[in-house]
């Protein structure tokens, strides 16, 4: 099982990355890989841009990451009730590949803030969309008050319901993976 998370945040201390960092932590079973999508740093889209130069390498690259998973752990950050302009800068070119960017993968969406919203406007707008660019939620949790409920410095979530909030979502997020494996297995057609 192949696990690719990231923050939708350019932030060197994205509290969104701890919070993706954290939930791929307990798929201690899978290969996780976090990504930052600093690494990802592209010209900003426009169609001009596009003739000019056609698709640029770290898009595709970031869309390959995609491919290798089995599963997508993204953690929303929000800038004025919206993505974040290096995710959807990102998301833009990427689309450009295929519109269906996150190729039928199962994902848990997340999001976070220091404030009550917990991030929520964006997390919304990104679970409506997510069928229309290849992404399969299997479970959505915004974590408000984020500096109340992580402990940064040992990477672990204080807060009993948030933890069992994400914990919930892991479990989901396994038994999709889970189910897809038996389905795929040559000895599920044994009776």
């Amino acid at each position: 099982m192949k696990i690719l998370a990231f923050a939708a945040s350019s932030s060197s201390r994205s509290i969104n990355q701890q919070l993706a960092r954290y939930t791929a932590s307990q798929f201690q079973e899978a290969k996780v890989e976090v990504l930052d999508i600093n690494d990802y740093e592209i010209p900003l889209f426009s169609e001009d841009r596009e003739k000019e130069m056609g698709q640029p390498e770290l898009a595709r690259r970031f869309y390959e990451k995609i491919a290798w998973a089995d599963a997508l752990i993204i953690s929303f950050a929000e800038h004025n009730g919206s993505y974040t302009a290096a995710y959807k800068n990102l998301f833009d070119w990427t689309s450009r590949i295929d519109r269906k960017v996150f190729q039928s993968k199962p994902a848990i969406y997340l999001s976070t803030s220091p404030g009550a919203g917990g991030a929520a406007n964006v997390l919304s707008a990104a679970v409506a969309s997510a069928p229309h660019f290849g992404a399969d939620v299997i479970a959505s949790v915004s974590v408000p008050r984020f500096y109340e409920r992580f402990d940064a410095a040992s990477g672990q979530v204080t807060d009993p319901g948030t933890r069992e909030a994400l914990d919930h979502a892991v479990h989901e997020l396994r038994r999709e993976l889970e189910g897809k494996v038996r389905a795929a297995s040559p000895l599920s057609d044994v009776a």
